[in-house]
């Protein structure tokens, strides 16, 4: 038989490819899950059940959220990224880390095609064939919802004649949740006016009471919350169960697609956004400020670079290797304190802070120099206006 990697989640789109390639066009399904955070094991034992069941000859669930942490997300965070100044990148840096996960395993495997349940309209179709064709070109991409413009009521009708009458009635928002933040979506974001409601968010409003917290980071790694030490993906999931509770980490993202259209996607990220602020305020205290600006851009190329799939070009890895060259400073605590929707950056301590009181505080009394010395400084970095003034007062 053919041999074929299918890119399973278990929703409808999926389950209608992991039926419709093994039954009529006879391929030994390989159906595989690739866990970046969000899946319990209740769940992942569910969806390996479904599989199996609509025909698939084996079922793999991927655990790569430590590899996602390690390949994507570090960056995410020593580059303070959010896309539009706004969304943290949660859904878009997940699929590129699945896409190698699951072009692996085909490999492996020794799979001839490779399938997913994306449709011709959305950014994930672009993520993940860029991905296959670059790793593994010798590999054939089978999607049948894009190829076939399948509508959802058409894979419905399909998997019931078939004997597959799972539950299939549409959830009035679909929720992608992961390590880094879990997406939003419903007919209001398809809309450019309204707001999605407090019932569409997964985290609801718990602690109203403030919460002081201190966050330490090491090179740029959350290693510790309220000084107890631990993995920088463990102390991500830590916050983020501490700090959801207070509804933190709402808005909605306004975007450019790949494939050029604008696009609106709810989002809750709380311990990514407080993650994000946290760490650039330490770095505002640590850095240079040549550092932050050159890191800014560098950083936003970055951003937009891995939400449009080229993941594997080897700019990347130059970035990477500049970002983290800039954290070698980036080492101190900061202190938060959460309220309900929104939290505060009270201030920072580390033993790199360039707030140095030995060499003059802003405003108040120089110590470093003397006023000759800032009176002569003014003087010779006025002289390009000058020299433009008295040339150009002339003319209009």
């Amino acid at each position: 038989m053919k041999k074929l990697v299918l890119a399973y989640s278990g929703g409808l789109d999926t389950s209608y490819c992991a039926k419709y390639l093994s039954k009529e066009e006879g391929f030994e399904v390989h159906a595989v899950s690739v866990n970046t955070g969000g899946f319990s094991k209740a769940e992942i034992k569910e969806i390996e059940e479904k599989a199996l069941a609509l025909g698939a000859t084996t079922y793999t669930s991927i655990n790569a959220i430590s590899n996602f942490y390690e390949k994507v997300v570090k960056y995410l965070i020593f580059g303070n990224v959010l896309r539009n100044n706004t969304y943290p990148l949660s859904v878009s840096a997940e699929r590129i880390v699945q896409a190698i996960e699951i072009i692996n395993h085909a490999k492996k495997i020794g799979a001839q095609y490779i399938a997913h349940g994306s449709t011709g309209a959305g950014n994930d179709q672009v993520r993940f064939d860029m991905i296959f064709q670059i790793l593994a070109p010798e590999i054939e991409i089978i999607t049948p919802i894009r190829d076939k413009r399948l509508a959802r009521e058409e894979e419905i009708n399909y998997l019931q004649q078939n004997g597959i009458d799972y539950s299939w009635e549409k959830a009035k928002y679909s929720i992608n949740r992961g390590l880094w933040g879990t997406s939003v979506g419903g007919e209001e974001t398809l809309t450019s006016h309204l707001s999605l409601p407090e019932t569409a968010y997964p985290s609801q409003l718990e602690k109203e009471l403030p919460k002081e917290l201190k966050l330490t980071f090491e090179k740029g790694e959350l290693v510790a919350l309220d000084g107890e030490k631990d993995t920088p993906v463990a102390n991500i999931e830590k916050l983020e169960a501490i700090a959801s509770k207070y509804a933190i980490g709402r808005d909605i993202h306004v975007g450019d697609t790949i494939i050029g259209i604008k696009g609106r996607v709810g989002f809750e990220a709380a311990a990514p956004l407080i993650i994000i602020k946290a760490h650039h305020l330490l770095e505002k205290h640590t850095l240079s400020k040549w550092q932050q600006y050159q890191k800014e851009q560098m950083a936003n190329f970055y951003g937009m670079l891995l939400h449009e799939g080229n993941y594997l070009d080897e700019v990347m890895r130059n970035i990477e290797a500049f970002l983290t060259d800039t954290q070698k400073n980036v080492s101190g605590e900061v202190f938060v304190t959460l309220h309900p929707y929104r939290f505060e950056l009270n201030g920072i301590a580390s033993d790199h802070d360039l707030m140095n009181a030995s060499f003059g505080s802003y405003g108040e009394m120089n110590k470093g120099w003397t006023a000759d010395d800032a009176k002569g400084f003014i003087k010779i970095l006025s002289n390009s206006g000058k020299i433009a003034n008295h040339v150009n007062q002339k003319h209009d």
